[in-house]
């Protein structure tokens, strides 16, 4: 087996077309990285990103395939699946649409539909648009619950990570109120143990996993709340006794910090908010999303549509880039294969 075949495959989802999506992909494709250790394809719609290329100035040609055999996977050439579902002439940019949220959600199935048999390795999800996903019919919350839905996964948890800051949620897209009522040991152990597995799996062979406590000051001893001493220290005990180097509860007004100077690998968190306000601060451009717990790899990029800069040429492709290899590191790790750089 050559090194380009062992590259693994990933399948980028074009997300919704009347945003950013189409654009970031190009741009991160028309870097030599996108290619050097992964086989990008996209999954979209044909008409699309050729009015991006054009739109962009960008020198790429488009190789429209019906098979993963028949792609190139070379710097200068974007393999993509046309699944043919947007009219290009309806499409306004930067304007909410059932026709984009049902394209992106035909993407995503797909990509989905072939990670779980194999014919790709991972994939890669540029942002949709809720209220389009919504308008189309699919009352989903985001990527995340379609992805557990069609992989039929009951356990599952969000990553979110920029630079060396990984945080793990506990609860994902429900209220505050509750999320607060979700929150047990069973959910926060199990969580721990999500964490410390992902971590492995990006090359970390012995993971520091921090828990951020939920009420401020980390309770105070219980001044302030006995979530930390009732639930999160039985469930750090548990998990310290599993062999996962877990630790806390710390306050979550200063562990972010401490991650990321290097402290901890990742901090678990509680809800929401708490993890990704921290991990957009670090990093709103280079932001990653990774869904923890499924059976196959999927990474994305952490912010949305941004109908604002849609079809203006000037989005910025760092989320994209560092999602892209993020997966790619994850399929060779799960693969056990070692790829040699290539270009």
């Amino acid at each position: 087996m050559t090194s380009e075949d062992a590259r693994p495959i990933l399948a980028l989802t074009m997300g919704d077309a009347a945003g950013i999506g189409p654009e970031i992909i190009v741009r991160a494709l028309d870097r030599p990285e996108a290619y050097a250790t992964a086989r990008p394809l996209v999954i979209g719609d044909l008409g699309v990103f050729q009015a991006t290329i054009a739109g962009m100035g960008v020198q790429l040609t488009l190789h429209a395939i019906e098979n993963v055999a028949d792609g190139i996977f070379r710097l200068g050439t974007i393999d993509l699946l046309n699944l043919n579902n947007i009219r290009l002439e309806e499409l306004k940019p930067g304007r909410v649409s059932p026709m984009a949220g049902e394209a992106a959600f035909e993407c995503v199935i797909k990509a989905i539909d072939m990670a779980m048999i194999g014919t790709v390795d991972a994939i890669v999800t540029a942002p949709l648009h809720k209220e389009a996903l919504h308008q189309a019919g699919y009352e989903y919350p985001g990527h995340t619950e379609i992805l557990a839905d069609r992989t039929a996964t009951r356990d599952y948890r969000m990553m979110l990570a920029s630079g060396p800051l990984r945080v793990v949620l506990v609860t994902i897209h429900v209220a505050l109120r509750e999320a607060l009522a979700m929150i047990d040991q069973q959910r926060v152990t199990d969580t721990i143990r999500m964490a410390d597995d992902a971590l492995r799996s990006f090359g970390i062979a012995k993971p520091r996993v921090a828990v951020a406590g939920l009420n401020p000051h980390a309770g105070e001893g219980g001044l302030f709340g006995r979530e930390e001493t009732d639930i999160l220290m039985p469930a750090i005990a548990a998990s310290r006794a599993a062999g996962v180097d877990a630790t806390g509860p710390f306050p979550a007004d200063t562990v972010f910090l401490r991650a990321r100077n290097g402290q901890f690998d990742a901090v678990v968190t509680m809800y929401h908010d708490q993890g990704a306000i921290p991990v957009k601060l670090s990093g709103f451009d280079e932001g990653i999303n990774v869904t923890l717990g499924l059976p196959i790899i999927r990474t994305s990029v952490d912010h949305g549509t941004a109908f604002g800069k849609a079809w203006q040429w000037r989005a910025n492709a760092g989320s994209m880039v560092d999602a892209i290899e993020t997966a790619a590191k994850m399929a060779r790790a799960k693969a056990g294969r070692q790829v040699a750089v290539s270009t």
